[in-house]
């Protein structure tokens, strides 16, 4: 239990080192919250979306699952969608992968891995659609490119959601982003995916 302990010590520290800058901070983050941002990430523990892009709390939405995967059978990740758009009225919803993703790595493995294989199926078939690419790479450069890929077949499937697609109908302002994050620096990288009402999805 000392390590459980230790959470609570940090989180006191946490909320006086705040409350010592700004005593209004907690008091006005309990009355509402209105980000603009909804992040879709992978729940890799070295990829805190706050931290990444230095926004305090309330102000970025965030979902995140293995490997970033956004589909239509996963009600978790569209009622967290549908709650950011409709009703927190966000603006912009990122989807962010990382290099050196677990998910991407095991997918390419030609190896069983128990129950998530079954969520890796959509990984390993966005290496299928686009196998041509990967000819000739070596592996690392084919773990990249398909966490690149990954992230783009992904905002592809956001935007085909009738979550999505019934906004922009209505003619609200949404536009749909592709990153990627570096964990060996640190930075992001767009991938120059974003997606509005007047943009043709291109697969």
């Amino acid at each position: 239990m000392k390590s459980l302990k230790t959470l609570f010590d940090n989180n006191l520290a946490w909320a006086s080192s705040i409350k010592e800058k700004d005593p209004e901070f907690f008091s006005q983050l309990s009355k509402q919250q209105t980000p603009e941002y909804l992040w879709i990430g992978c729940s890799d523990s070295r990829v805190p979306p706050n931290q990444i892009v230095n926004l305090s709390p309330g102000e970025i939405f965030v979902h995140r699952n293995i490997a970033n995967i956004v589909v239509h059978t996963d009600l978790n990740c569209l009622s967290v969608i549908q709650y950011a758009v409709e009703v927190l009225k966000v603006k912009n919803i990122i989807i962010c992968g990382h290099y050196g993703c677990g998910g991407i790595k095991a997918a390419m493995e030609d190896q069983e891995h128990g129950l998530i294989d079954n969520w890796l199926r959509h990984i390993k078939d966005v290496h299928r659609f686009n196998a041509e690419r990967f000819e000739g790479l070596t592996h690392d450069e084919k773990l990249d490119l398909l966490c690149e890929l990954n992230v783009k077949e992904q905002v592809t499937n956001i935007c085909n959601t009738t979550i999505v697609q019934n906004t922009w109908k209505q003619g609200c302002e949404l536009s749909v982003h592709g990153w990627i994050y570096n964990i060996e620096n640190g930075t992001l990288k767009d991938l120059d995916i974003s997606v509005t009402p007047n943009d043709v999805i291109r697969r």
